[in-house]
Order: structure tokens, then C-alpha cells, then sequence
């Protein structure tokens, strides 16, 4: 959702997202089977690759991006051991 759009939700109970902008708010974590697929999707949807897919000693292969408000989307797969 745009900083404007939910600023209209909000009506004004929290500052306008814009006064955050650039700023990690949030991070979603989504999980899934073909994260190569999903780094491509997001590329050409125009996010910004924060990291490439790595394995992570917590036992996941992630990426990360940043959307055109600067939320972090991860996207990860368990690895088997």
C-alpha cells in the first residue's frame, strides 16, 4: 500500500509514513519453494536487492529486498541438512 493510502486509514493517529520514508519500518518474512523466482519477480517490480540469496546460519537460504517505500521483504526457503 502507498505512504498515502494508509495515511488515509490512519486519519492522522500516527505521523504521515512520507516524515518515514526510506526508513525499514517493517519486515515481512514469507516463506516459499522457488525463491529464485520470487528475487526475479521482484526485480523486474521494480524493488531494490538489499541481499542476494544466501544461506543463513539459522538454517534458511534468503533474499532481501526493500520496496519503493523502503520495507524490507525477505523471501526464504528452509534448507535440508
Amino acid at each position: 500500500m502507498s505512504n498515502n493510502g494508509i495515511a488515509k486509514i490512519l486519519l492522522g493517529k500516527t505521523l504521515h509514513p512520507d516524515l518515514g520514508n526510506g526508513i525499514p519500518r517493517c519486515e515481512l518474512y514469507f516463506y516459499g519453494t522457488d525463491i529464485e523466482h520470487e528475487l526475479h519477480n521482484a526485480i523486474q517490480s521494480g524493488a531494490k536487492l538489499i541481499r542476494p540469496i544466501i544461506p543463513r546460519d539459522w538454517g534458511d537460504k534468503v533474499c532481501y529486498f526493500a520496496d519503493i517505500d523502503g520495507h524490507i521483504i525477505a523471501f526464504a526457503v528452509k534448507m535440508t541438512h
